[in-house]
């Protein structure tokens, strides 16, 4: 079986409290060879490393998502920085703006993800970036950071980040493409009545595209209504091959690829 890497899980969740070596152990039956579990705070972070030095499959990203952007502080970005610093961390993330439920105060989430862009740079990792309802202010944002990021220590000719479970336009995503992100695919593009992100899906350039659960959430068909796991990324990978007239074989073989080229899968 071709190979896959979920490039974005949540398996901290308390929903993965009582059968997480299962999770993972259905994962690999399903040819899935790497997953990212991403933080959303210090704690969840916390326990995303924790979780990269149980599973050989598993990497970590760390960071403050949105939502939480509120609780940003010096004390926060230096505990951060300390993770970023541990050999299991691929990614910091998942940091970026959500304009829809604004459970943090809008200013606090653009300078809490300012701060984590920064850091990111100064790090040498690549970002994960969370989108909702803030399509122009996150693309703003990054367009005055990259010119700032280029003297990292991963080098201009490699990708800077991925937008995950994209919600953008086909304008949007043509432009985050040129910006060097990736654009991750996640459940939705199996739902029938999608028909953006499914358009989307057969759009974007196949080298510029990685695939997720974003687990618990976001079940594809037909697993739609239930937990969702990192296994279940086969099911997204299936859906692009069939939209884009393409072998399930070669979506595997080349996300994969993609996600290895952003992730440094080489950590120990």
């Amino acid at each position: 079986m071709s190979q896959l890497i979920d490039t974005h899980a949540h398996l901290d969740s308390d929903e993965y409290a009582h059968d997480l070596e299962s999770v993972i152990e259905r994962a690999g039956q399903a040819g899935i060879q790497g997953i990212v579990t991403v933080g959303v705070d210090l704690p969840t972070s916390r326990k995303a490393i924790g979780i990269a030095e149980r599973f050989a499959s598993v990497r970590a990203a760390v960071g403050v998502h949105p939502h939480e952007a509120k609780s940003m502080d010096r004390a926060a970005i230096a505990s951060l920085r300390e993770l970023c610093r541990h050999p299991r961390v691929v990614a910091v993330g998942e940091i970026g703006l959500d304009f829809y439920r604004n459970l943090s105060p809008r200013k606090a989430q653009l300078v809490a993800f300012r701060q984590q862009l920064e850091l990111a740079s100064q790090m040498g990792l690549p970002v994960i970036i969370h989108d909702r309802a803030a399509h122009s202010d996150v693309m703003s944002t990054l367009a005055e950071w990259l010119p700032q990021s280029q003297g990292n220590t991963r080098g201009p000719a490699k990708p800077v980040g991925v937008l995950h479970c994209f919600s953008g336009d086909l304008a949007m995503a043509q432009r985050v493409v040129e910006m060097g992100f990736f654009i991750s695919l996640a459940g939705p593009v199996t739902f029938a009545n999608a028909r953006a992100t499914r358009d989307m899906a057969q759009k974007i350039p196949l080298d510029k595209l990685l695939l997720e659960t974003d687990c618990p959430f976001l079940a594809p068909e037909p697993r739609r209504g239930q937990r969702n796991e990192p296994a279940y990324v086969r099911y997204v990978a299936d859906q692009v091959a069939e939209l884009r007239n393409l072998s399930p074989a070669l979506v595997r073989e080349q996300t994969t690829i993609n996600a290895k080229l952003l992730f440094d899968f080489n950590h120990s």
